[in-house]
């Protein structure tokens, strides 16, 4: 059936379409049910959504569509369209069949990720996947088919120099914002360091939010390549690109379930590095009681990455690393890049556990690639204390259309203070964590919570223990609440 589109501000986050009772049931579709949109031209565009039915809004010869779809298919307003009704995809049985824990074929997980990039999946039908991956767990095979899918989903960056690096940390850590840090040593040592980073999933920020409060993260490919050949690196939200959007529709569904299936989160690092070219890989997998994982998942997770490496031809080094509590002393996107720059400028003094962590990721770099064994602390330290990582990150900054400036956290604010003399005994990541998050992390920028203190520190009574900041009177309000009912430090 042809019909004329109807465009509006109308965002609804996915592509959805309206239709009117009658035209849908001159269609035979009901909503929730899914229809195929498909331009009409030489070379036409179509894809599918969801679609619901109105009386009013939408006239019987009229589709109204979200920007979602407006801006995939190029759509104008009064634009002439072919809708016809789609039957649900083979891939919802494969969904069934690996919910049930039978093992799926390549070609079955393929056309998996390829439903969903086109959106021919609903996100109900994506979160029964992700929960099926989560309750069942993946075969290494089909860890393979999942990385090539993801990675053939979208674009490819390559780079012709020698030493093309990444790393990636597996998250959980409230405030463990060492990659800006990283970058910064390894691209001023020479190093091309092409960073495409995630949002935050189940923490308070991801490293493109940090990066959001001083510069744009979103560019295209063509932008990224004239940042990395300028600066030698970037600080990019990897979404933007293109390189793998079935890695960041999934990763949507994620959040929303805070579930974060091994499978997925092997498939999602390994796709993005092998998307940015990278050559040489480090992953960062903290472990701990409150971390995201065990000791004995963070070694199943290590083999399984060395395994992938192999498979995909790519040199890897898996490091452990304990966490027993955050590391830093801001937790939100504005506290944590504050304690980056703080760390990096060598004017200033940041939180030494965040330089100390950053130097030892930056030395492993260094050793799989231009120093010798035993040498590239020395290198990233210089690097650090010279000034030229701190000079390196402003032109990552510049490139990327931002600028360095004073952070300045939320007015709205609360300190806690100690409410008794003594040790600090625990600090809790996993409830810090949520605490920035109830706060308004990472969606408001300025909110979060600073540490005064970490494990081991004495404190007098009455002492500042941690500040909460919101940019709003009711978020500290819930957050404070949340502190009270759940205790996070322990003295």
């Amino acid at each position: 059936m042809q019909l004329k589109i109807k465009t509006s501000e109308w965002a609804a986050g996915i592509p959805v379409s309206m239709l009117n009772h009658k035209t849908a049931q001159k269609l035979g579709v009901h909503a929730g049910d899914r229809i195929t949109i498909k331009t009409i031209s030489k070379n036409s565009k179509q894809m599918t959504t969801i679609v619901d039915t109105v009386d009013k809004l939408v006239g019987a010869n009229h589709i109204a569509v979200s920007e979602e779809v407006k801006k995939i298919l190029s759509l104008r307003e009064e634009q002439t369209v072919d809708v016809s009704f789609m039957d649900a995809p083979e891939s919802v049985n494969y969904i069934k069949k690996k919910l049930v824990g039978e093992e799926l074929t390549h070609d079955e997980v393929k056309s998996i990720i390829a439903d969903v990039v086109n959106n021919t999946l609903s996100e109900p039908e994506v979160s029964v996947f992700v929960s099926a991956m989560y309750k069942n767990g993946m075969t290494f095979k089909e860890t393979v088919a999942l990385v090539d899918a993801i990675l053939s989903s979208g674009k490819t960056l390559s780079f012709r120099n020698k030493y093309v690096v990444d790393k990636h940390c597996i998250g959980g850590i409230a405030g463990n914002r060492t990659t800006p840090i990283v970058v910064s040593i390894c691209a001023a040592a020479g190093l091309t360091f092409p960073k495409t980073s995630s949002r935050a999933i189940t923490s308070a920020a991801g490293t493109a939010d940090c990066i959001e409060v001083l510069s744009p993260v979103e560019f295209s490919m063509d932008e990224l390549k004239k940042i990395v050949q300028k600066t030698g690196a970037c600080l990019t939200w990897g979404g933007a690109l293109g390189m793998v959007p079935a890695d960041s529709k999934i990763i949507k569904v994620e959040k929303m379930l805070k579930l974060d299936p091994a499978a997925q989160l092997l498939a999602s690092i390994m796709s993005k590095k092998l998307a940015a070219g990278s050559k040489y890989i480090l992953i960062d997998i903290p472990y701990g009681k409150k971390a995201k994982v065990s000791l004995a998942k963070g070694k199943m997770l290590k083999r399984k990455f060395e395994q992938l490496a192999r498979h995909f031809k790519v040199k890897i080094k898996v490091i452990l690393t304990k966490a027993t509590e955050p590391i830093g002393n801001g937790v939100g996107p504005a506290l944590e890049i504050r304690d980056v720059m703080n760390v990096l400028n060598p004017k200033k003094e940041g939180p030494q556990d965040l330089e100390k962590k950053a130097i030892y990721l930056a030395s492993e770099i260094f050793e799989m690639t231009i120093s010798k064994k035993g040498k590239g602390k020395a290198l990233a330290r210089e690097m650090l204390e010279s000034g030229k990582a701190w000079k390196k990150f402003q032109e990552i900054i510049k490139a990327q259309n931002g600028r360095v400036k004073e952070i300045i956290p939320s007015k709205i604010s609360h300190t806690v203070c100690s409410p008794k003399k003594g040790k600090i005994k625990d600090i809790d990541n996993h409830l810090i964590n949520y605490l920035a998050r109830v706060a308004g992390c990472p969606m408001d920028k300025y909110s979060g919570v600073y540490l005064h203190h970490h494990i081991g520190d004495k404190v007098k009574h009455n002492e500042p223990l941690l500040t909460i900041y919101a940019e709003s009177k009711p978020r500290l309000k819930e957050a404070l609440k949340y502190y009270e009912n759940k205790k996070p430090i322990r003295i």
